[in-house]
């Protein structure tokens, strides 16, 4: 349960004519983190909210959400006593609540939304209300970046773990360490995933704040990647003058867009010049022994089960933060070590007609080489890649990128676009990208997908299904061996 001393709360919430007082006056999330006020998480099955649904009502808050779907998540939440309901609608939010959560990908259109105002209950994206539980840990680190996220963050939990610092963890996925995306603990440290899409990771002030790379992406939102650096500049000048900002050495955009700021930098990276750098990387299958140095002293020899240079670089950035925290060699050591990786990153799923089948989140072109750099090394006969682009605009943008990407496997299908938040007003559809790759192919059913897999799959192949939309599902059927 949170912790509810560490905060100063009211027993309950006051009668109805203070609650709609509060509803007018107050602007900050952290006047309604008292016991007994009423709210509303919009998208309470998502990987951010339904953590945020079960920290509010640990705090005593009487919590309630909707989403468009059952899931996982929402069966979770209704274990939890927490009601959800499935749809949008407006009557779903009642004068009786005191405030309303949303997600950024949820407009002033959504029903709720527009009912919540009508209302006159404010209306919250859901970074506000991390950002105001934040606000309380003395130690709090953000890490941010376009690639990477999930994978560092989850990395530096294990390592906290390791060093029992009983932290606060919010991920973006699912850690096997934590059966969840999030943990509450007892400490006085704090970690959580930052994410730039609509500015999002403004509403948080890290002490520590780790920035991966920077990248065009989300170009729905930003102009171009000029505009990217801005935010993540101003991300970056939020840390407070006696925090540390930890950055990617090698990454050109991100050094610029930290060009002159007041603050300490830390810097990782593959080279001597960065302060946490790595040597002697040894592959052994899917495990990557090296050693990690501190300011040119060996700091440990570490381990991770996890294939790929770019995940050596999320465990310097994991272990840079872990420094500036204070955790001594061991507990990177071990932490590390303990690694498995995280939900829909590089996750095994089975076995299929001697096939092995991987699931990966990757839906950007950066990610995209960066996983078949990882795999290319594996010894596979063949690498077949299920891939389903996720938006529209991030699409017809990153095109190129996309098709030079998609040609390296030995097989490539294309799934459709998943729809995710927008709408195709850009006429695109993953039949372009596969009309630019020989010998791809292209279905519009996921059931078309798996009976193509059921024939090509062979022993010694690598099977992998990637996108941040539902295309695990096709892998997870194909080793169930459903038809």
């Amino acid at each position: 349960m949170y912790n509810l001393n560490r905060h100063t709360r009211g027993t309950r919430a006051g009668p109805e004519s203070e609650r709609k007082g509060a509803k007018k006056g107050m602007k900050d999330f952290s006047g309604y983190m008292k016991q007994g006020r009423r709210g509303h998480l919009i998208g309470v099955g998502g990987v951010s909210m339904s953590p945020l649904a079960e920290v509010l009502t640990g705090m005593g808050l009487v919590i309630r959400g909707s989403d468009m779907r059952d899931g996982e998540n929402v069966a979770r939440l209704r274990d939890r006593g927490i009601e959800v309901r499935i749809g949008h609608r407006a009557e779903n939010i009642t004068s009786d609540l005191d405030f309303v959560v949303r997600t950024a990908a949820v407009h002033d259109d959504n029903p709720e939304v527009a009912a919540a105002h009508s209302l006159g209950i404010p209306v919250f994206e859901r970074t506000e209300a991390w950002g105001a539980i934040m606000r309380d840990y003395p130690r709090s680190v953000c890490i941010s970046g376009t690639h990477g996220k999930t994978t560092t963050t989850s990395m530096l939990t294990h390592i906290l773990m390791a060093a029992e610092l009983d932290p606060t963890v919010m991920i973006g996925g699912t850690l096997p360490l934590l059966h969840a995306g999030h943990r509450v603990g007892k400490g006085d440290t704090i970690v959580l995933e930052a994410c730039e899409y609509c500015n999002s990771f403004l509403n948080f002030y890290p002490t520590i704040a780790v920035i991966l790379d920077i990248e065009a992406d989300h170009l729905d939102f930003f102009k171009d990647l000029e505009d990217i650096q801005r935010s993540f500049r101003q991300f970056a000048s939020q840390v407070p003058p006696d925090g540390t900002l930890v950055v990617n050495l090698e990454d050109k955009a991100t050094m610029e867009a930290v060009a002159g700021l007041d603050r300490k930098l830390l810097t990782f990276g593959l080279t001597d010049r960065a302060d946490v750098y790595a040597e002697n990387i040894r592959s052994l299958g899917t495990q990557t022994e090296f050693d990690i140095l501190y300011r040119g002293e060996l700091f440990v020899r570490a381990a991770i089960h996890v294939p790929g240079i770019h995940n050596v670089k999320n465990a310097l950035a994991a272990c840079a933060a872990a420094i500036c925290l204070g955790c001594n060699p061991l507990a990177v050591k071990y932490g590390l070590a303990g690694f498995t990786g995280a939900g829909r990153r590089f996750e095994f799923k089975g076995k299929y007609n001697g096939a092995d089948v991987y699931d990966d989140y990757a839906h950007h072109p950066g990610e995209l080489a960066a996983l078949l750099d990882a795999v290319s090394g594996l010894g596979y006969k063949r690498i077949v890649t299920v891939f389903q682009p996720h938006t529209y605009s991030r699409t017809k943008a990153l095109f190129a990128d996309f098709v030079e990407q998609l040609r390296r496997p030995d097989m490539t299908i294309l799934a459709e676009i998943y729809v995710a938040r927008e709408t195709n007003t850009v006429g695109i559809s993953s039949r372009d990208i596969a009309a630019e790759i020989p010998n791809s192919l292209y279905f519009d059913s996921f059931e078309e997908i798996l009976k193509t897999l059921r024939l090509a799959a062979a022993p010694g192949d690598l099977i992998l299904t990637v996108g941040a939309g539902d295309i695990y599902k096709v892998g997870e059927a194909l080793v169930a061996g459903e038809k």
